[in-house]
Parts: structure tokens; sequence; C-alpha cells
């Protein structure tokens, strides 16, 4: 009996002295339970999270008139107050919301992308934020958001200084020990290049497809280092760009990542014990993908931004081959105005840019359209089509 007492006693004192070993190789233990709530506010984007303690935020709130929506969903998740609230670039369509926010719920600090625009709805929120003396922030890359001890809230990408709003996108990475999710706002195929050229950390577990599944995002480069196990499209059924586009479809369903989208479940909440992860909603169907578009190699040319002070909207070739432009048209959907290019040729890697308003001439790799404005300030979607009438490029 002694013996066996002295060998258990032994054995113990081993394991204590383990014990560091054994706690470093341990897998993650489940905590308390966070939220991610992908709300329905139609084409737009509406993200609120809540914190395993009880922290919240709110990134984006969708147009103006999903506001109330927005409001009225925070209410019934019992919010009075949020700690964050995240624009993440002036679109109205991810700002718009904000305003019933703003009016409606205590907020303790704005995160803003700090991309200047002169649309009234983005004066208005600047407004409200400077009267309700809300305390106002102006990310850059590498920042971290203090949203909780057991959170960590990375940007990726912010850069106030972009020429177009969508290249503005704070881009967040949000983990909880081992479930993570990357939230790229608007952020297209060039935004993406500079996340994978820097070496940051990109992969996810859940990924928010960057522009509602545009094929402006979403690159396969990309998505193959996030590797999302789980992807949301947030749009609005029947949406007059054609989102989400089916080759970005294809990219993810080829990379093995689920899909869920807004416009099929509504409201989609992604709960993690920050070691498993569980969607309230079936697998997307395919619904909403009305605009399949097949580029061929010639054809890959794509609109890379749209300046709507400086009525500027720029074009890129980026495939391998020179493409004559004769025959092919701009399209401005809001005005349903059209810019018919002429014989001209655009060789790969290059740019060419369609000028409009008081400032438009042709000089150079520019051409000028009209000298009236074409381009609304509050925002008017671009659209590319070839000499066969297709639809190759789009821009919101």
């Amino acid at each position: 009996m002694k013996r066996l007492l002295w060998f258990v006693l032994a054995l113990l004192v081993m394991l204590a002295g383990c014990t560091e070993m054994v706690e470093t190789n341990a897998p993650a233990v489940a905590g308390k339970e966070m939220t991610v709530h992908f709300i329905d506010v139609g084409q737009g984007d509406s993200i609120f999270i809540k914190s395993p303690s009880g922290k919240t935020m709110l990134i984006d709130g969708g147009v103006k008139g999903a506001g109330k929506t927005v409001v009225d969903y925070l209410h019934s998740q019992g919010v009075t107050k949020l700690d964050y609230v995240v624009a993440t670039h002036p679109d109205a369509d991810h700002i718009g919301g904000l305003i019933a926010v703003l009016n409606s719920i205590s907020i303790k600090e704005f995160i803003d992308s700090g991309k200047v625009h002169t649309s009234q709805t983005y004066e208005e929120m600047l407004t409200l934020i400077h009267n309700k003396n809300i305390r106002y922030t102006v990310p850059t890359t590498g920042d971290t958001i203090a949203l909780d001890s057991v959170v960590n809230v990375d940007v990726l990408a912010s850069d106030e200084n972009a020429a177009d709003n969508n290249d503005a996108s704070i881009v967040l990475r949000v983990a909880y020990q081992q479930i993570s999710f990357l939230l790229m706002g608007d952020a297209d195929h060039g935004i993406e290049q500079q996340l994978l050229n820097s070496g940051v950390d990109v992969e996810a577990t859940i990924l928010k497809a960057g522009h509602h599944g545009s094929n402006t995002s979403s690159s396969a480069q990309f998505i193959k280092e996030v590797n999302p196990l789980a992807t949301i499209l947030s749009y609005g059924q029947d949406n007059k760009y054609g989102h989400p586009h089916a080759e970005v479809v294809d990219t993810l369903k080829q990379a093995g990542s689920d899909l869920y989208g807004t416009a099929e479940s509504g409201t989609i909440v992604v709960a993690t014990d920050g070691v498993t992860y569980d969607v309230n909603a079936k697998q997307w169907t395919g619904i909403g993908a009305t605009s399949s578009i097949t580029l061929s190699k010639s054809d890959k040319v794509e609109l890379i931004s749209k300046d709507l002070q400086a009525e500027i909207v720029a074009i890129q070739n980026n495939s391998n081959e020179t493409v004559n432009l004769q025959g092919w048209k701009l399209i401005s959907v809001e005005g349903n105005q059209e810019f018919n290019f002429p014989n001209i040729n655009l060789v790969p890697g290059k740019k060419i840019y369609v000028t409009s308003g008081t400032d438009a001439k042709a000089s150079g790799n520019a051409l000028e359209w009209t000298k009236k404005q074409i381009w609304l300030n509050s925002g008017d979607a671009a659209k590319l089509k070839n000499a066969k009438g297709e639809i190759v490029s789009e821009l919101p």
C-alpha cells in the first residue's frame, strides 16, 4: 500500500511539472457566446456584433429607408446603447440607415472611414455626430478596436485619401478564439491584392463577401487565401446590379464555402462559442443570381473607379490582349445615359478615363463624354458593355 501511495504521489508531482506543456497543446475551451447578425436591409450592408461580455458594435446601416428596420432590430435584441458604430465608407447603401440609428440609440464611439463625401446623407451623419458629442475616430490600417478583451478586432484596411469610395472601405477581421469573421465592406480586387501583398492574416471562418457579391470583388486568389467555411452575401432581391454575380458564386463554391444570402433568408445570425459556430439559416439556393457574366480573355476590361465629384470614370484592360473599344458603351444607370466609345485600342494593363461635367476634356488617355453632369452626387451606378451588348463590368 505504501508503494502504491508513493507511486501516486510521484505521478501527481510529475503531472504538475508538465502542466505548462499540457495547457499549451490543449484545444481551445468553449467560452460564452458571441453573435454576429447580418441584418437584412435589402441592397446594402448592416452588421451587428454582440461580444461574449455583452459589448456591442454596429457596422453600417443600409440605405436611409432601412434605418427603421435596423433600429427596430437592435431594440428587439435589447440594445439601448452601442459601444461602437462603424461606417465602412460613405456610400448611401452603407451609411443611410445610420441616420435613424444616431437619432434613436446612444452611441459611445463612431468610427468612420474619413473619406469625404458631398452627399446630403453624409453631411447629415456628421452633423448628428457633432451635435450629440459622440467620440469620432478615423482608423488607420493596423489599428485594433477594443470591443472585448477576448475578441480581437483588427483594421486590415482603411484609406481616407482613397480616390474611390469603395477603395476607402474599412476592412475588419473579428476573431474570437478559433472562429473569425472577415468583413470586407465594398473593398474591390485592388484592396484584396493590397491585403495579400502586405502579408496580413486574411484567413477567416466566415466571410462577408465584398461589394454584395459583385464581380469587382472576391477574386479567386483572394478567396483561396481567406479559405472561408461560410460566406454571407448581403444583397437585395432583384437588384438592378445583378448581385451576386454568378462568377463570384462559382469561385466561392469551388473554394468549398457554404453560402448564405440575406435576400433569401432575411437576417442571418451566426452564433459562436469561439470553438464552433452555428448559422440560423438555410444555405443559399441561387435566387438573385440574375446576372451571369462570362468573360472571355479579350473582354476582361473592368471599371476600376468612379469619382462622382470630379466626374471621371477609370477603365482598365486586365487581360493579356489589346482590346478595341469601338461599339462598347459606358452607361449611367440612374440617368439612363450612354457613352459610345470611339475606335480606340486599349492595350493590356493600361487605363483610359471617361470625363464629364464642366471640366471634361479629351487629352492623352482621357475621353470627353459631355460638359453636362452625368454622375449624381448621391450615387449613380455605372455599367460597361462590350460590342455584343454584354455587361462585362459595373460599379454601384
